[in-house]
């Protein structure tokens, strides 16, 4: 049994990709209309992504990073999948996301507009395929795959400020498109190869031809993956989008500016991790980070619509992990990736959050009561009111306490304040920076720089999050209690869920993020599964079939 798991798991690598395309091209024969067998087929198809995606991160964790040859080619002349505990953790993140997005999305969201269902399922292939890949140039062909059902799922809905913000995002990742392909022609022009592992092995070696043209293409290749993880001075596109796409939408987006992230550390550690290029872009990585994570963090204090504040936390987790990837020790990786999950699945929930506050919030009407406030004598002894009408507290309609306890989580997860996950994520970062090094050597200027941001960011984002929910929650009118339908509420909670079972388990979850850390630095296993995958011999063909 164990036998024919192993020989039937390499080929399900291609199952997260093969089966969101299927069923958009399904959806799309089937014309529009008939919504809700879509909305059937799409859960379906999420649901069973999810479970592949689990199955492959299990499998990957027990028996390490392995390759996949589809055209049965050997690499690195062929297409090659390959996956480890960093795709396959953010495989698993990208189908909890979908699922839980879809299910909103199913309450009423999917009918604003025409082909929603298969351009999310597209957004699935390409993200999918982006994370499996171990080729630069199909990673370029998935980006523009997620990126072009990422263009259809802004402007789903239609309206203005989709509109215009739309015209923004295109025209920003275009021209990072085109720096991508820039960098990538420059590489192979030096190298002779994309495959990412033969890129590793050619860049270890001793002697490396024209290292000014790789240094260069490297840069512009590194422009292109800063822009599309909104990094400072290119993010400008980001808070628009976001905060004008429907919610399901912008949970979805939540994971795509860890695609560029993803893709710096891939590329990054295999590159420059080691050998003459070690090190180099680190502290451009690290200024774009940090500088982008404050900016946004003061983009949150400087706005009171909580559309624009989700949208900014993302980014303030972008450029968090980008400065921490810039500090290039492996432990303080290894505790950004732990961050890594705990703050996309809580940015995602925040979008899922504001929608249900924003409706809420829309449909109240002023009084002049206090909120939840009865004059009503149900005591003998009472407080009173201003006029000396007694006042008795009527209990919170159960979808208010949904969403009031759902904003305070949301609050601590992306400010990153105990006890929550991202807390114990940013206080991995701090201990790794500020620790002891090698010898008595004293902590870097650096570290200090970046507990700083750290620092600063939580306690910007704390401010700007309190303020607004204290004008949402406490305003001195009556409003009727929120209308939360379960397809609504239960993705929020189950994503909050998954950031507290994430506290729970911090012990394992952040070994194993630690481990994650540590295969990206020690580029062998990696290198060997992608470049020793073997290739499968022709079927043999008996005598009495010719």
């Amino acid at each position: 049994m164990t036998a024919l798991i192993q020989g039937l798991m390499p080929h399900l690598m291609v199952a997260p990709i093969l089966l969101p395309m299927l069923i958009a091209a399904v959806m799309v024969l089937m014309g529009e209309g008939r919504r809700p067998a879509k909305l059937v087929l799409g859960m379906s198809s999420a649901l069973l992504g999810l479970a592949l995606s689990v199955a492959l991160f299990a499998w990957v964790d027990a028996y390490g990073a392995v390759a996949y040859l589809p055209g049965n080619w050997p690499a690195p002349f062929g297409i090659t999948l390959a996956v480890d505990r960093l795709s396959a953790g953010l495989l698993v993140l990208t189908w909890i996301l979908g699922t839980c997005a879809l299910s909103f999305a199913s309450a009423r969201w999917h009918r604003a507009g025409v082909h929603f269902h298969p351009l999310f399922q597209l957004q699935l292939m390409g993200l999918s395929g982006a994370f499996l890949t171990a080729d630069v140039f199909n990673l370029f062909v998935f980006f523009e795959i997620l990126l072009a059902a990422s263009y259809g799922l802004l402007l789903h809905g239609a309206g203005k400020p989709r509109v215009r913000a739309g015209v923004h995002y295109v025209a920003v990742n275009l021209a990072a498109s085109s720096l991508f392909l820039i960098g990538v022609s420059m590489i192979y022009g030096v190298t002779g190869t994309l495959n990412m592992a033969e890129l590793s092995a050619r860049l270890s070696e001793g002697n490396v031809a024209n290292r000014h043209l790789i240094d260069a293409g490297a840069a512009i290749l590194a422009v292109a993956f800063l822009a599309k993880a909104a990094a400072w001075p290119l993010n400008f596109w980001l808070v628009p989008a976001y905060a004008s796409a429907t919610p399901p939408v912008a949970a979805m987006f939540a994971v795509l500016t860890k695609v560029g992230v993803y893709a710096l550390m891939r590329l990054w550690t295999l590159m420059f991790a080691g050998g003459p290029l070690a090190g180099f872009g680190a502290d451009g990585l690290f200024v774009f980070g940090g500088v982008s994570a404050v900016l946004a963090a003061l983009g949150m204090i400087a706005s009171q619509r909580l559309a624009v504040q989700a949208a900014a936390g993302v980014m303030v987790s972008a450029g968090t992990l980008l400065a921490a990837l810039g500090l290039g020790e492996e432990a303080v990786l290894g505790s950004a990736m732990f961050y890594l999950v705990s703050s996309t699945l809580a940015s995602s929930a925040f979008f899922l959050l504001v929608d249900l506050v924003e409706r809420w919030r829309t449909g109240s009407t002023a009084v002049d009561e206090a909120p939840f406030l009865s004059a009503t004598l149900e005591a003998q002894e009472v407080n009173l009111d201003d006029e000396g009408e007694p006042l008795v507290a009527l209990p919170f309609p159960a979808s208010t306490a949904l969403m009031g306890m759902a904003f305070v989580a949301c609050t601590l997860l992306t400010s990153g304040l105990p006890p929550l996950s991202t807390f114990i994520g940013k206080l991995g970062m701090l201990s790794a920076a500020l620790g002891p090094g090698s010898g008595s050597a004293p902590v870097s200027p650096r570290a200090w720089l970046f507990t700083g941001v750290l620092l600063g960011c939580g306690l910007l984002t704390l401010i700007a999050l309190t303020r607004t929910g204290i004008r949402t929650f406490w305003p001195e009118m009556q409003r009727t209690p929120p209308q939360v339908r379960a397809p609504e509420g239960l993705p929020l909670v189950a994503l909050l869920a998954a950031c507290g079972v994430l506290t729970l388990a911090a012990g394992p979850t952040m070994e194993l993020a630690r481990a994650t850390a540590q295969s990206l630095y020690d580029r062998r296993g990696y290198i060997d599964a992608v470049l020793g995958a073997a290739v499968r011999p022709p079927a043999t063909v008996r005598e009495d079939d010719r």
